[in-house]
This record gives C-alpha cells, sequence and structure tokens, in this order.
C-alpha cells in the first residue's frame, strides 16, 4: 500500500468513491490490488476460501498428531498447520474490512496479514531444497559453508517480515513526502527478495538432481517415494509461489492513479490465496509427512540412510516381539513404488556396503596423489 494520499484538510474519498474519515491513519487513494472489499462480492468468496483454509488446518494438525504419538517427528505439517491458521485470520479481517470499509485501522490488519502469511512456504521450500542438496550431493549439502547460506537466507525471511510491517504502517500514518518515498523503496526492496526467495529452490534442485554426482555414489535418499517425485513436488510448487510473489511485486513497481487488469479481485484471490490453497493441498495430498521425512539426528553425509536403515531395523525388533500396531487405510494403499517402480538412484544399498564404497574411494584417491602410506 504505496501512494500519496490526501490532505487531512477534510473527508477522504477512497478510489471506490466512498467518502472516508480524515486522518491519521490516512486511506491511500491510490489503486489497491483487490480494492475495497464489499459484502455482495467479498464475503462470499473469503468465506468459500476461510473453509478450506479450515479443512487444511484441520488435516494438517491431524496428520501431524498421529504422527507424533507414533514418533514421527515431521514440523512441518505443525507449521502448514500455522499457515493456515494465519490465513484464517486474514480472511476474516477481509470480511471485516468489507463490513467496515471506512475503518482504515482494519484495513491496514488486513494488508500486513496478506503479505505475512505466504513466508511460511518460502521457508518450507527452502529446507525441502537444502534436503534434496544433501541426498544428491552430501558433502556439499552438509558443508558448513553451505549449512550457513541457508541459514541467512531463513533470518532474511524475518527481518524483511519486520521491514514490510514496519513500513507498510508508516505509510498510513504519514504525509511526509520524503517518509512515504523511504517506506516505498523498502516494500519494493523487500518484495523483490521475497520473489528472489520463492524462485531460489527451482535454480537449487535443478542442479543438485542434474550435477553428476562424484565417484557415481549413489544418493543419499531420504523419507518414502522416489527423488523424482520429490524434485517435481518442490518445482511445481516453487513455480506456484514464484508466479504469485512475481505478481505482488510487478503491480507494487506499477505506480498509476486508475485501476488496471490487475488490480481486480479476481488477480487478488487467485494469485494469492488460490495458489497457496493449491500448494498446501498438493502437499498435504502427497503425503510430504512420508516424503521429505529425515532420521532424527542426521547431521553428515550418509546419515540418511544409516539413521533410516537402522530406524527400519528397530521397528522391525519392535514388530518381531509383538509390538506392531494395526494397518491403517492409509498403510494398504499401493506405495508410489508399487505403481511405477524403483528409479536405480532410490536403491540404496546396505550402510555397511556404502562405507565400505566411500573408504574404497578414498584409498584410490589417495593413491593416485602419489601417498604410498596408504
Amino acid at each position: 500500500m504505496s501512494g500519496a494520499p490526501s490532505p487531512p484538510g477534510g473527508g477522504v474519498t477512497a478510489p471506490n468513491g466512498q467518502a472516508m474519515p480524515p486522518g491519521p491513519p490516512y486511506f491511500p487513494t491510490i489503486p489497491q490490488v483487490g480494492g475495497i472489499p464489499t459484502v455482495g462480492v467479498d464475503v462470499p468468496i473469503s468465506a468459500v476460501l476461510l473453509a478450506l483454509f479450515v479443512c487444511s488446518a484441520a488435516v494438517n494438525m491431524t496428520i501431524f498428531q498421529v504422527n507424533r504419538r507414533r514418533d514421527h517427528k515431521f514440523v512441518f505439517s505443525a507449521l502448514l498447520f500455522g499457515f493456515s491458521m494465519a490465513r484464517i485470520v486474514t480472511l476474516v479481517m477481509r470480511i471485516v474490512w468489507a463490513c467496515r470499509p471506512a475503518n482504515v485501522r482494519v484495513a491496514i490488519a488486513a494488508s500486513i496479514f496478506v503479505a505475512a502469511g505466504v513466508l511460511l512456504l518460502f521457508i518450507v521450500n527452502l529446507v525441502f531444497a537444502q534436503r534434496v542438496v544433501r541426498a544428491y550431493h552430501p558433502r556439499l549439502g552438509w558443508h558448513a559453508a553451505l549449512r550457513l547460506v541457508f541459514r541467512l537466507l531463513y533470518a532474511c525471511v524475518a527481518a524483511l517480515l519486520v521491514m514490510v510491517i514496519t513500513a507498510t504502517v508508516i505509510t498510513f500514518y504519514t504525509l511526509n513526502p520524503n517518509t512515504r518515498r523511504i517506506c516505498r523503496d523498502i516494500q519494493l526492496f523487500a518484495g523483490t527478495f521475497l520473489a528472489f526467495l520463492a524462485f531460489l529452490p527451482i535454480p537449487v534442485v535443478l542442479l543438485a538432481a542434474l550435477t553428476p554426482r562424484r565417484g557415481g555414489r549413489p544418493v543419499d535418499k531420504f523419507g518414502q517415494g522416489r527423488m523424482r517425485t520429490k524434485v517435481a513436488l518442490i518445482l511445481f510448487t516453487a513455480s506456484l509461489l514464484t508466479l504469485g510473489a512475481g505478481f505482488r511485486i510487478g503491480t507494487s513497481y506499477d505506480l498509476r492513479l486508475r485501476p488496471a487488469w490487475f488490480h481486480h479481485r479476481a488477480c487478488f484471490y487467485c494469485f494469492n490465496f488460490v495458489i497457496e490453497l493449491v500448494v498446501v493441498f498438493t502437499y498435504t495430498a502427497t503425503r510430504f509427512d512420508r516424503r521429505f521425512h529425515v532420521p532424527d539426528g542426521s547431521s553428515g553425509p550418509g546419515d540418511y540412510t544409516a539413521r533410516a536403515a537402522a530406524a527400519a531395523a528397530a521397528g522391525g525388533a519392535g514388530a518381531a516381539g509383538g509390538l506392531q500396531r494395526r494397518k491403517s487405510f492409509a498403510d494398504r494403499v499401493n506405495t508410489e513404488a508399487d505403481v511405477f517402480g524403483v528409479d536405480a538412484d532410490d536403491v540404496a544399498p546396505p550402510p555397511e556396503d556404502r562405507e565400505r564404497e566411500w573408504e574404497e574411494r578414498a584409498r584410490k584417491e589417495l593413491r593416485s596423489q602419489g601417498d604410498d602410506t596408504v
């Protein structure tokens, strides 16, 4: 939300022609994406979207609780629950704004929630991209430098969120042209960087999957399902999130006094909430809690496969001792490997063979360098 509002000499006229009370806070006079919501149009749309996010929150929290009882730690289901709850609040604020269009403070809250919620999905995709890098190139993926880079990216997300909220609020409470220009620059910088973060998992995952592995080493596979499916899921969801982020920053750069096609309500709901719903339900329906799960305590190359094998062995011992749980409906459905087969890269040798293979390669590399002590 940027642009110069009318001076506070009397009532302010909003873009829809309705008289608004003088500020501060001041109502923006330039067109906003989605416009000022109305009861007849925005309330029914927001109600339908709200119901879908309620379903998403319920499903993801159920999955998280069931997995927790089975000692299957996967916090991203709870993260999607938190994202769905944030979107519920956003749509509730949109409905309240439709019922009270002259309340500028409600408009401020609605604008902040629209911009803030999607950042959680950016973080989810960045974490999954990091896990794919560690699977295809363990030594690079677990390197301290790359780990630091990803941590800095997560910190940037939090810093950008604070910057966007602060700049948005200040914009509503000042008429100083220089202050408003600075706030707009901050908003454009933050939006551009967030669009970059939304896009970043695409080249990271593609490079990890297509770059030849050193010495032909096997993939350090994690979770269930084929690696190519994990890569496809990240590429699909990251592309959608990039589309939404690109639309938002593109409309922010285009500052005009009359509404354009991209200010329409359909664009607002589709490029924000519909895209996010597709991403959330795609991850939930494909059981990302199984596909992207990594064993607890993984901290170095080879840990994904080795710790998964150890956990499977412990589970088999428990089942042999009469501790096997009753199979659920999901357990009886054919797995992806049953339907599509298994990729050669997805077949991981036993941990002992992997360690022996890596040691043999290390000896050969040292011999080739002229080290006779090996």
